[in-house]
């Protein structure tokens, strides 16, 4: 059993892991990972690429920089929070803000150190990604469809780290990349219809605030319409392998995400599109190991 101490401890950390959203930071590094071994550096053995101490700082000062993302925008949303997600707010309160703003000082500063073992323009790209994570928390996220935009260019970011380490520019980077901007994008139009009530109340000027509810449903069926672009692009023109049933399944699932989303009216019909829009994300990740199920085998010597 634990004792009391032990449990504020654990209580603690599950509201620090909780406000940093470990499980979106787990996500990208694996994400991070897979891309660099299957895409940005497919011609490079998979153990060069997994021992690459360059990539694993640039890895973690993307994880560290994220996360001091999410620390700064749960600051800058508090009150926001305790009306759409209460219930995760009162979990996240149990860390004071002073300790949230040490801990956002913390992971930025670690971020440039990790980057500057790199080289100086990966500093560069970080200080401006993080001034840019501010940036949008403090001002662009209140502004109707810059916020939106800034938002999704700002999730993919790490990504770009990456792909600069490698100067890969094969043209399937930028597909895959259009492809998941969308995918963002029209979850960023969700996560604003889901987060209305608390929007309305502290004048956030989102899109369904600004335009309405109807306004933002033909938005995202927009976006829906011009990801099959990309999609189509990436099934009939680009070797991709198994992962051609990924994107057949994303299909499927926008199908189903258009149909409900003209439908929805409430709160919760709008929480399981916004999951909807994450089961296709994560799975995209993984979904990356079906481009070639051999390839590591293959390339681990």
């Amino acid at each position: 059993m634990f004792t009391r101490k032990q449990k504020h401890i654990l209580l603690k950390f599950f509201s620090l892991f909780s406000v940093v959203r470990g499980y979106n930071i787990l996500v990208i590094v694996i994400a991070q990972y897979l891309t660099s071994v299957y895409i940005f550096a497919h011609n490079i053995p998979v153990k060069k690429v997994l021992l690459d101490l360059n990539l694993l700082m640039l890895v973690l000062a993307s994880a560290a920089v994220v996360a001091a993302g999410y620390i700064i925008n749960n600051f800058y949303d508090s009150e926001k929070d305790l009306i759409n997600r209460p219930n995760k707010t009162m979990l996240d309160k149990l860390v004071s803000q002073n300790t949230k703003l040490s801990f956002y000082f913390i992971l930025n500063f670690s971020a440039i150190v990790m980057a500057s073992y790199v080289s100086f323009n990966p500093v560069l790209f970080f200080s401006a990604y993080i001034f840019a994570i501010w940036f949008y928390s403090h001002k662009l996220k209140k502004m109707p469809i810059v916020g939106n935009i800034v938002s999704a260019l700002l999730t993919i970011a790490p990504f770009f780290a990456i792909f600069i380490y490698y100067k890969n520019f094969d043209t399937v980077i930028f597909v895959h990349a259009s492809f998941l901007f969308l995918i963002i994008a029209i979850r960023e139009l969700a996560k604003d219809l889901e987060n209305m009530k608390g929007d309305l109340a502290l004048n956030y000027r989102t899109i369904p605030v600004v335009y309405g509810e109807k306004t933002s449903k033909k938005m995202i069926t927009f976006l829906i319409v011009l990801t099959l672009i990309p999609l189509y692009l990436l099934i009939t023109k680009f070797e991709i392998g198994y992962m051609t049933y990924y994107f057949y399944l994303a299909i499927a699932l926008l199908i189903i995400f258009l149909i409900f989303l003209w439908k929805s009216t409430t709160k919760t019909h709008y929480v399981i599109l916004h999951n909807i829009l994450k089961v296709i994300i994560v799975a995209g990740v993984f979904g990356i190991l079906l481009i070639d199920v051999n390839l590591v085998l293959n390339r681990i010597l």
